[in-house]
């Protein structure tokens, strides 16, 4: 296979996952925008986390909301869990490295608040650790998953949701996850800011 033909597989198998998980999501996708919609209405924030690229997208998520998507508005309450390298180092040393999403989450979380999870395999201990600090805080979880869901989708409560990228490819997970987020962002300016 020529370097040409492994991008248009990339491309194609990409836009595959994509067009799968339009069709198997977007009811959800809608219905997830409308929770953080509730919250944010309510005076509540939305804290997101991710490990190595789905940390990237949990930020994003949290940058497009604090400063803007694709408009100027007033800034929305988020924060992004773990990008504190002195935090995130301490809590790891002092602790253990499955507390750095739930420790700060048992600090700044309060009832009410979701808690956005980004997770590809769903299997990493500091991301199961937060889902279960945010039930203990009433916050309820709005997981981007993909594969088989993993060890996350026993854990979630019956008013959370799981938004499941239909892949095994991690790329492609990530690479629709990233395309949920720009959904919520826009779905979120829409329903709070108009048209």
């Amino acid at each position: 296979m020529s370097l040409q033909e492994r991008v248009i597989d990339h491309f194609t198998n990409s836009i595959q996952t994509q067009q799968e998980a339009v069709v198997n999501l977007s009811e959800l996708i809608g219905f997830a925008s409308q929770r953080l919609v509730h919250a944010l209405l309510n005076d509540k924030k939305i804290i997101a986390c991710g490990n190595g690229g789905s940390a990237n997208n949990a930020q994003l998520l949290v940058a497009s909301l604090i400063n803007r998507y694709e408009r100027d508005r007033p800034s929305l309450p988020a924060i992004a869990l773990g990008t504190g390298m002195t935090m995130l180092t301490a809590i790891a040393n002092d602790m253990q490295y499955d507390d750095i999403f739930a420790k700060p989450l048992r600090a700044l979380g309060q009832s009410g608040d979701i808690l956005v999870v980004y997770t590809i395999g769903g299997h990493s201990a500091n991301i199961l650790k937060a889902v279960n600090s945010a039930h203990d805080k009433n916050i309820s979880v709005i997981a981007l998953t993909g594969q088989e869901g993993g060890s996350i989708a026993p854990l979630l409560h019956e008013n959370d949701l799981e938004l499941r990228v239909p892949s095994n490819s991690a790329a492609h997970v990530l690479e629709t996850h990233l395309m949920i987020t720009h959904c919520l962002c826009g779905l979120i300016d829409y329903q709070i800011f108009g048209g």
